[in-house]
């Protein structure tokens, strides 16, 4: 199976060219900025995921969608091989959507597009605190005092 679900902002304005087939075919792509989950020394990493979506939905993506907009996909992973310009060979991994949707409320998104008009895209960045990562733990794991025996 290959399955993959992301949600993140986009990095730029959706790309659409359409194929130089007999009946043209919209292919749009755009990029994604993707929080991981965990941090390394309390700062926030981000994936930036290439997307491409065919079709009606490549045609969605660059009618609706615009850089900064928090939206998700669903689709399948597909890597890329080439070589660049000094013969190396290269693997370069994109996102083909099949499912994609509005992630935030429209109000949202243009106060978003508002400040990204100010700005360029910058992932949040809050402070490391031991004690508060700690604290959590324990409310997600507990502390030991009510856990039951399990048969594994």
């Amino acid at each position: 199976m290959n399955k993959i679900i992301l949600m993140g902002r986009l990095t730029r304005e959706p790309e659409i060219k359409y194929s130089q087939s007999a009946q043209p075919v919209a292919v749009t792509k755009y990029g994604l900025a993707v929080r991981r989950q965990f941090a390394k020394q309390g700062e926030p990493d981000v994936d930036f995921i290439e997307c491409v979506a065919f079709g009606k939905a490549g045609e969605f993506a660059s009618k609706y969608f615009r850089k900064g907009q928090l939206v998700s996909v669903v689709g399948k992973l597909q890597m890329d091989n080439w070589t660049d310009q000094q013969n190396v060979k290269r693997i370069t991994p994109k996102v083909v959507i099949e499912e994609q949707h509005f992630a935030e409320s429209k109000a949202s998104s243009q106060a978003n597009e508002v400040s990204n008009n100010s700005a360029s895209f910058q992932p949040q960045q809050t402070p490391f605190v031991p004690g508060e990562v700690q604290a959590k733990v324990n409310m997600i794991v507990g502390d030991g005092e009510d856990d039951f025996d399990l048969p594994f």
